[in-house]
């Protein structure tokens, strides 16, 4: 089954004023396992990266689902929660999930999120917005053994005015009373965003570190 890895790449890049300077950038991928994810990102980036460059770290990361905006590049981490309920009607425990949708700021990302997710038919809560410094995300290919279809909305125009086209990356198996991540649970996957793994990778239980 594939999940999402958060992949760390580190090259000699050129810069606008064309100047050149060693950087270390993050890259989204679906994969099955660690192993997959170093090969696939070599496999991405081999024509599009000038010269040699080294994966420094992989992390899986917990996401639920993806909604990419053609009109923004900026992505942002949104982590929503809602209460399941048991058989006999009282709750049972809140859910946590996190969600990356493209958006040109936070307010935006808010709208947007909202908007994914209205089809819902329960009552949610968007508890935290945070930019994420994800570069370029890799989904699922209908080539991969086992990998689910990316969903992608119909495109349309409008005579006066563009509409943003969406595409929807699901996680594997990604209903929404599957595969949910219970915030009080032990054994909810580390957060490849968050605060300082957000700029190291790093996971406790679950991370492989490829050395210079």
């Amino acid at each position: 089954m594939n999940s999402w890895f958060t992949v760390k790449v580190k090259y000699t890049k050129q810069l606008e004023n064309g100047t050149f300077k060693r950087v270390s950038e993050p890259y989204l991928l679906a994969a099955m396992t660690f192993t997959d994810a170093e090969a696939r990102i070599y496999e991405e980036l081999g024509s599009s990266i000038r010269g040699e460059f080294q994966v420094t770290g992989i992390a899986r990361t917990d996401l639920h689902d993806i909604f990419q905006y053609d009109d923004a590049e900026q992505w942002f981490k949104c982590k929503v929660t809602y209460d399941r309920i048991d058989e006999d009607g009282e709750k049972a425990k809140t859910i946590s999930q996190n969600f990356l949708v493209s958006a040109a700021h936070v307010k935006e990302a808010y709208e947007r999120i909202e908007e994914s997710l209205a089809t819902l038919m329960i009552d949610f809560n968007v508890v935290s917005i945070t930019a994420s410094p994800i570069v370029e995300i890799f989904p699922y290919r209908e080539e991969d053994v086992q990998s689910p279809v990316a969903k992608k909305s119909p495109a349309f125009e409008e005579e006066v005015q563009h509409t943003p086209i969406r595409q929807v990356f699901s996680a594997a198996g990604s209903d929404l009373d599957e595969d949910v991540f219970d915030e009080d649970s032990d054994s909810t996957l580390t957060d490849a965003y968050s605060s300082e793994e957000e700029e190291e990778l790093t996971s406790d239980e679950e991370e492989t570190d490829l050395e210079d």
